[in-house]
């Protein structure tokens, strides 16, 4: 038996080694969790977009059953098919922008641990289930009305298509990304009403501005990972300073909205101006701030806040 320096044999060394592999195996998983195929699939089919979805798909739906006089219970067929329908065409979406951003989704740690990218989905399959999702939810729409069916594949389109190959050449990517994630309070109020009304467009136009205030205070926080993967965001490629200004013109923009709102009552048309007026606020407070980063986080959680709180006081204040 070898002997080294100090009276150690090899062997004692082998069993040193071990031992601290052993005992930083925990720490390896933390740093590399194993996730399961459901896992997998729900991270594939981006399960947090559809669930943020659905919230204004269901505000639009319920509203056109508010304004029309029909009743929820005796409609669920309908609200179950657009529900189900909206979230299998959203989950294709994503699926297949997964499968389009493969090939630079591994430069950022944001999206370096998708199926698509650690192999555990092949990308043939991945192509085959996103058109499938795409196909169900278009056929449950179509259940509803050829409205809401035409509207949902329309989203697709700009959202698959459009807005995942627009974002790799030009920096107004988000928004031509807000015109699919505007679509689907459409889709729910089509679904019941084909004649979209002025409240169906206002609900449509809320999501449009709301989205560059909010993908850009995201930006802001991963500009150096989209700067890694060559995707030109506006805080990439026009700094912070110049982001801060885009995002708080396009809040600027929704402090018209509550002259829109007014069918649903005086409460939430004082609600939308409070929120406005806070985020516009935080958005200002902004060019004080020597941490642009703690800034931009604030301005995201605010803006999911919003829309959450704005979207479902909709439907609260017709049940008062």
């Amino acid at each position: 038996m070898l002997t080294l320096r100090g009276g150690r044999n090899i062997s004692d060394t082998r069993v040193l080694e071990q031992t601290v592999l052993t005992d930083r195996e925990p720490d390896l998983q933390k740093v590399k969790p194993k996730t399961s195929a459901w896992d997998d699939f729900l991270a594939l089919i981006k399960i947090g977009i559809i669930k943020s979805n659905l919230i204004t798909t269901f505000t639009g739906l319920w509203l056109a059953l508010h304004f029309t006089g029909q009743s929820f219970l005796g409609n669920l067929d309908i609200v179950l098919l657009t529900v189900l329908g909206t979230a299998l065409i959203i989950g294709g979406s994503g699926t297949l922008n997964n499968y389009i951003d493969r090939d630079i989704d591994h430069l950022m740690s944001r999206t370096q641990d998708r199926p698509t990218v650690t192999g555990r989905f092949k990308a043939s399959h991945v192509l085959v289930l996103g058109l499938l999702l795409v196909a169900l939810g278009t056929i449950l729409l179509a259940f509803t009305t050829v409205s809401a069916a035409i509207i949902g594949l329309l989203g697709v389109f700009l959202y698959a298509v459009v807005y995942t190959l627009s974002k790799r050449r030009y920096v107004q990517n988000t928004i031509i990304g807000s015109f699919s994630g505007a679509v689907p309070p459409l889709i729910g109020w089509a679904a019941v009403d084909g004649n979209l009304s002025v409240l169906a467009w206002t609900l449509f136009i809320i999501m449009f501005i709301w989205q560059p205030p909010h993908f850009y205070a995201l930006a802001i926080r991963r500009s150096e990972e989209y700067r890694s993967a060559g995707i030109p965001m506006l805080p990439v490629v026009k700094g912070f300073k110049r982001t801060k200004h885009s995002m708080n013109f396009w809040v600027l923009l929704l402090m018209p909205i509550p002259y829109f709102l007014t069918p649903l009552g005086l409460p939430l048309v004082i609600l939308t101006i409070v929120l406005n007026i806070g985020w516009l606020l935080l958005g200002l407070y902004g060019y004080k701030m020597k941490d642009d980063i703690k800034w931009a986080k604030a301005m995201f959680i605010y803006s999911l806040n919003y829309l959450t709180i704005l979207f479902v006081s909709m439907v609260i204040v017709t049940l008062i």
